[in-house]
């Protein structure tokens, strides 16, 4: 919750409970808040002109929501929650008219849309470089990354994503993912248990990256 700290010590805000598939904001709709996720997740959604759904992101407590709607009238992509949720709506224009004034507040604010414009360069960089395995095994560890520094286990947690959505996010096909995820538990990398992960080999798990794979991901 250290990113959200600053944000509600200063502003405070307005506590939302949000149900599992229910929309936290629309596409389109007037941006005026920004929202803190207090507990549960969510993913970021965007409809292809086709009318699928493409996944952009996904969110957990302690972060952010909005950030990239922040120079906008409008909601830049849909939020939808994948659990049971709560979040605090923090409106913008107080923020910003007291981030103007503060600037602790105003770098704190920098700070959380500079991860966002890193967080988009990430996930080109996955869609535009790797491989399917590097791509998910690039996924598994910024999670794990992710949940440490918010004092959660950084090699046992559980997906709230379905393996569609992480395909969705990656540029992957659904069958894709899953054999990959049985082609790292075969060798040792990680354990799966339904949507259950436990990383055995984290350095293992690292070397994908990078590492040389004659063996070609059909349907990727």
């Amino acid at each position: 919750m250290a990113a959200l700290e600053p944000l509600l010590m200063r502003v405070g805000g307005t506590r939302r409970r949000v149900r599992r598939g229910e929309y936290l904001f629309h596409a389109g709709a007037p941006f005026h808040a920004l929202h803190g996720i207090r507990a549960g997740s969510f993913k970021s959604v965007l409809l292809t002109e086709d009318g699928r759904e493409q996944v952009t992101g996904f969110h957990m407590a302690g972060e952010v929501l909005g950030l990239d709607s922040v120079g906008s009238e409008a909601c830049g992509g849909d939020a939808i929650a994948l659990e049971d949720s709560e979040v605090v709506e923090i409106p913008f224009e107080e923020l910003d008219a007291l981030a103007s004034r503060e600037p602790a507040l105003q770098r704190e604010l920098f700070k959380l849309l500079a991860g966002e414009i890193q967080r988009e360069r990430t996930l080109m960089l996955l869609l535009g470089s790797m491989r399917a395995e590097e791509r998910l095994a690039a996924f598994l560890l910024n999670l794990s990354k992710r949940l440490a520094a918010r004092g959660w286990s950084a090699t046992q947690f559980l997906l709230r994503m379905t393996r569609e959505e992480i395909g969705s996010l990656l540029g992957l096909k659904l069958e894709t993912v899953s054999r990959i995820l049985s082609r790292f538990q075969a060798e040792g990398l990680i354990a799966v248990r339904n949507r259950e992960i436990t990383i055995l080999e984290l350095c293992a798990l690292k070397a994908v990256i990078g590492r040389v794979d004659s063996r070609r991901e059909i349907g990727a």
